[in-house]
Formats: C-alpha cells, structure tokens, sequence
C-alpha cells in the first residue's frame, strides 16, 4: 500500500478516503490519532490490526457536537455538567451506551468512551464524515506519536493517508468513567479535582 502525507487543506481527498472504510492517521490537540468511520466493523478491525491493540479493549468514539453525545449514550444532569464544562476539550467520558451501538463495537462493554477534540481540523473531519472511532497512532504500549514523520516511519505502507502536522500536546486525554462517582482511568491536563467539582457542582450548592 502505498501511504501519502497530505496537508490539513487537503480535506476533500482526506473524507472519501474514511467513507471508504480506510484508516487515516491525523493530528489532534493531545496526540495523532488513528480514525475510522463509525459503525464499521471491517475499518475498526482494521486499527485493531495495525496496533495489535487486544480487542478487549474498547475504542474512542469521536462526535461533532455536544448535541450527538446523547444519541449513543445516556446522560444526567451531573454528566451533561461535566460535558458543558470540559468539551470540546481534552476529555473522554465513559458513559453507559445506548442500544444504537452494538456491543460488538465495544468490545462487549456496555460503556462507550466519547470526546470531542478542540482541534478545528479534525472537527471539520467529523463534521463531514460523521462520528468516527478514533485512538492514538501507535502501537500498543509504545509511546504516543506527536508528529507526521514519527507516525510515517510506523506505518508507512500500512495505511494511505497521514494528514501533515505536530500535536498540540504531548498529553492524551483524561479518561474518567461517571457512573454516580468520578474514577479517572487515564491522567490528562484535566484533573479529578476539575472534574469533582463540577460533577457535584449542584450537590456542594445545598
């Protein structure tokens, strides 16, 4: 396969790709991604494949819009305070899935990890293709990758598209699974604190 470094402005050769059920690998305000469509099993195997990620481990899904997060997963009160808060922003929310998403896209969890990146780039890219399944472009348990030519020299010929460009951070999200606590999976920019506070913002007003 032969793999092509393509810059941001780029976008109409970069979409038809994804909708095609290809992996694209692109920048973010955290750290590069890999990115398929949602709702493909064939494309979400396919990055299973290429980070020789255990498939019991669940991907990311990506959205556009505060307002899609409540198509895929349930949210309360404290959670949506969470989400008005923090998104778009570097934070996954672990929240219960709804039935729309097969549990064979979650690697049989009943939770589904969603985020929306502040990156404007990759919010076009949702905003045309729609949700995508999005999660860092490295191989398991190797160090996250910052940069175009870092992801080039992994996976050159193992991919066709790696959008130019460095990442805004060298820090992944925070990951915090809400389900009537805050437990933080993965440490980010955004700590327990931040997000306790604003969780039981209504309950520390009583």
């Amino acid at each position: 396969m032969n793999t092509v470094l393509v810059g941001k402005d780029d976008i109409d050769t970069i979409v038809p790709v994804l909708l095609a059920g290809d992996v694209v690998a692109f920048p973010t305000e955290t750290v590069f991604g890999l990115g398929v469509k949602f709702n493909d099993l064939n494309a979400l195997n396919k990055i299973y494949q290429l980070k020789h990620r255990d498939s019991h481990k669940a991907v990311t899904l990506m959205v556009h819009d505060i307002k899609d997060i409540e198509k895929y997963a349930f949210v309360d009160d404290q959670i949506n305070n969470v989400i008005q808060h923090f998104m778009p922003g570097g934070i996954t929310l672990i929240l219960k899935k709804k039935e729309v998403i097969d549990d064979v896209f979650t690697s049989g969890l009943k939770t589904i990890g969603i985020r929306i990146p502040d990156d404007p780039f990759v919010l076009e890219l949702l905003k045309r293709v729609g949700p995508m399944f999005v999660t860092s472009a490295n191989i398991s348990g190797h160090s996250d990758l910052l940069n175009h030519q870092d992801v080039y020299s992994v996976f050159k010929g193992k991919i066709k598209i790696i959008v130019k460009g460095d990442c805004g951070n060298e820090i992944p999200s925070t990951v915090v699974k809400l389900d009537q606590e805050v437990q933080v999976l993965r440490k980010g920019h955004i700590s327990k604190q931040d997000i306790e506070e604003v969780y039981y913002e209504d309950c520390n007003r009583m």
